[in-house]
């Protein structure tokens, strides 16, 4: 797993599968395509939300999600998360009593795929965080980190029709988690990091997905200070970015990439002209990714 303490497995037969067709010229063809499945939230005893998921880490899909929307506490005491894979659902319970009837009155649709959802009073604690201004970025673990998750076995190079998210430290890619939404692969990670007790302040985020308002907001939820990606951006997210003071990289491939925001926390230590470019094979892969995205 190199570097890696947890990424995800292209090969495992749940995650995708072989689908028959025709290509340009007729000629029959065999390719892979994303197994896609619903997943419905409990928090105690009250139905939060259905999402549309590939399926694995559940439980820190929904743990991710409860707590970018600011309804689980960072001091709240989970008793139990129960999963059923056959019923589709996943239950959280907490030792807090939770009620969230009217908070779930405010949902917001988002540009995420698979329909993200968030809830109106999501911008309320924004303002109230302050992000690390220790924290910083090496362009020499920028290119580092793009090279070593850019070229990693995934779902996302076998299948496309994907997102995945990295949680990085300097240049060290630390969790892969991929979903057919950016926004759940997000959450899983934020699950992740709450179960584990990983801190945010020296972590650096990176996603093959736009730069959206709502990439933005879950990355400062979570207080991860730096956020990257291979694509490009929102003037919303940019502008969240900026309020927030969230270093804000995108179209990170090779040796390029442009900071919209944060750039005071970028140290040119690396000399582009020592980096390579991505290899065909992987631009060509990537370029048909990033098409079904």
């Amino acid at each position: 797993m190199g570097d890696f303490l947890l990424k995800p497995d292209p090969d495992d037969p749940r995650l995708s599968k072989a689908v028959k067709g025709i290509d340009h010229d007729g000629k029959p063809i065999e390719t892979s395509v994303v197994v896609e499945r619903s997943l419905t939230l409990f928090l105690n005893s009250q139905e939060i939300v259905t999402m549309m998921t590939i399926g694995d880490y559940p439980e820190y899909l929904a743990l991710g999600f409860l707590l970018n929307q600011n309804m689980l506490l960072a001091d709240d005491e989970i008793t139990g998360i129960d999963h059923d894979d056959e019923l589709e659902i996943v239950v959280v319970r907490t030792k807090r009593e939770t009620d969230y009837e009217e908070k779930l009155k405010k949902k917001v649709r988002t540009s995420g795929c698979a329909q993200g959802t968030v809830f109106g009073d999501l911008m309320e604690k924004f303002d109230d965080i302050e992000l690390s201004k220790d924290a910083r970025l090496r362009t020499s673990w920028l290119y580092g980190l793009t090279r070593k998750i850019n070229t990693s076995p995934s779902l996302y190079l076998k299948a496309g029709a994907i997102h995945g998210a990295v949680l990085c430290r300097e240049d060290k890619p630390l969790i892969y988690m991929e979903d057919v939404g950016r926004h759940n692969a997000v959450d899983k990670i934020a699950g992740y990091m709450f179960l584990e007790g990983i801190t945010p302040e020296d972590k650096i985020f990176y996603t093959t997905g736009r730069l959206t308002s709502e990439m933005i907001i879950k990355t400062v939820q979570m207080r991860v200070p730096i956020l990257i990606s291979r694509s490009g951006f929102t003037s919303w997210g940019v502008d969240l970015a900026r309020e927030a003071n969230l270093t804000l990289i995108g179209r990170a491939r090779g040796k390029r990439f442009v900071a919209l925001a944060g750039a005071e926390r970028i140290v040119y230590d690396a000399d582009p002209k020592d980096v390579g470019e991505e290899s065909a094979r992987h631009q060509r892969k990537a370029a048909r990714a990033d098409a079904d995205l």
